[in-house]
């Protein structure tokens, strides 16, 4: 008997943030609908209270009333890379000083990767890790090639733009998630997008004002990932997910799993906020070994791990390449994924972009998240498949899905009633 239902999973964490921070630095009031309520978006709503925008929620709906002279203070930025380094971008020109801070897992992620560009525009940022001390400064706008395709790094130029003076553009060598370009417009900002030789060319021109606007958030494809990956693999088992995110950056884990030997229906597609979404229907079928790599990985970077979970139920070998990215994650998730998969018997062997998997035995086991959300909800699904595996610190799924439980329990009880 298998997992069977539907599911609503939550909105979008990107598209969330996002809406968040430029709402709170927006002219006017925004209203955002469907938002993902999990600890790392909540960080990014205190993030902008503190610097003195008026948030509300009214019958589901985020009402923000965003502030341009922003208040000087610390900000607590939780467990959420993405708050900090957007607002590495948002703050840089803006006069004032802010100390950005987090917890200890956020702590010991790098900040430098954005922190050289906006240097390089004239930002006065010091720290690679938190706290970070941002001190308002004069930019001005500049060219700058991204080493690795980066959505975070992207935006955070992006962002810093709005307040430099003249052109800011930024060259990425492949396309990575899209949603700050797709969501500056809606705002009032102008985004020029060129596809070149080179690579994707996103232009912004400065100094420019965000205005309010309503927004409303499609389902996360990450969070709905793991129950794509639990119809797969738990047998006669059909899922669907509802009113998902289908923006071509970010379903290149489908794109996987059709490579695997799944079939995937997508039905009632429409779109949302100038995005695509549609029903995601996943059944469990026969998967086998591929090679994960090169252009593939931005689009799928957040599922990783569960490729890899996938991995040691296919038939051959799966390899996955140019994912060093992951080792800056809430964890190192190359590390961590394999040491907890090889607890419950999986045959991984890990390399420094990546990791090889090859087809195994899952058993019961003890095995622990480390406090990643999204290690979490990937072990709570392997214990789907095999049974007894004790999860220490499950609650990690309060960062992104913190119904991520009860919705799972539904789906068991549909298979059971």
């Amino acid at each position: 008997m298998g997992l069977r239902g539907s599911v609503h999973v939550p909105g979008d964490k990107s598209m969330t943030h996002r809406a968040i921070l430029f709402s709170g630095l927006a002219e006017g009031t925004s209203r955002v609908t469907n938002f993902l309520s999990g600890a790392d978006c909540r960080a990014s709503i205190e993030a902008i209270k503190a610097l003195g925008a008026d948030v509300e929620l009214e019958d589901g709906v985020l009402k923000i009333t965003g502030v341009d002279d922003v208040r000087s203070g610390s900000i607590d930025c939780g467990n959420s890379g993405t708050t900090m380094r957007l607002l590495l971008g948002l703050l840089a020109g803006r006069e004032g000083e802010f100390r950005l801070d987090g917890d200890d897992s956020l702590r010991n992620r790098p900040m430098d990767r954005v922190r050289i560009p906006l240097k390089k525009m004239g930002a006065d940022i010091e720290g690679d890790r938190a706290p970070v001390v941002v001190r308002g400064n004069e930019l001005k706008g500049v060219v700058y090639r991204l080493p690795v395709a980066s959505a975070q790094v992207k935006s955070a130029i992006l962002l810093a733009g709005l307040k430099a003076t003249g052109k800011t553009t930024v060259i990425e060598p492949e396309l990575s998630r899209d949603h700050t370009e797709r969501m500056l417009p809606r705002y009032g900002i102008a985004v020029e997008v060129l596809d070149t030789d080179e690579g994707r060319e996103l232009t912004v021109h400065g100094p420019a004002k965000l205005r309010a606007t309503d927004v409303e958030i499609p389902g996360d494809p990450s969070s709905a990932a793991f129950f794509w990956t639990a119809a797969l693999l738990v047998p006669d088992s059909e899922i669907t997910t509802k009113n998902v995110l289908l923006n071509p950056t970010r379903t290149g884990f489908l794109q996987v799993l059709r490579q695997m030997g799944a079939s995937i229906e997508i039905a009632n597609r429409r779109e949302v906020a100038g995005e695509e979404v549609g029903d995601v229907t996943v059944r469990t079928q026969h998967l086998h070994g591929v090679v994960v790599e090169g252009a593939q990985i931005p689009s799928l970077i957040d599922e990783v791990p569960l490729i890899a979970l996938l991995a040691t139920q296919a038939e051959g070998e799966t390899v996955i390449r140019d994912a060093e990215e992951l080792r800056y994650k809430e964890t190192d998730r190359i590390d961590s994924v394999a040491s907890n998969l090889k607890k419950l018997g999986a045959d991984i062997e890990t390399a420094a972009d990546g990791m090889r998997i090859k087809g195994s035995h899952l058993h019961a086991g003890e095995v622990d998240s480390l406090g990643d959300h999204r290690l979490a909800m990937m072990l709570a699904i392997a214990g789907e498949l095999v049974g007894g595996v004790e999860v220490a610190n499950k609650e990690a799924v309060e960062v992104s899905y913190p119904t991520f439980y009860d919705d799972l329990k539904t789906l068991k009880n549909r298979m059971n009633g």
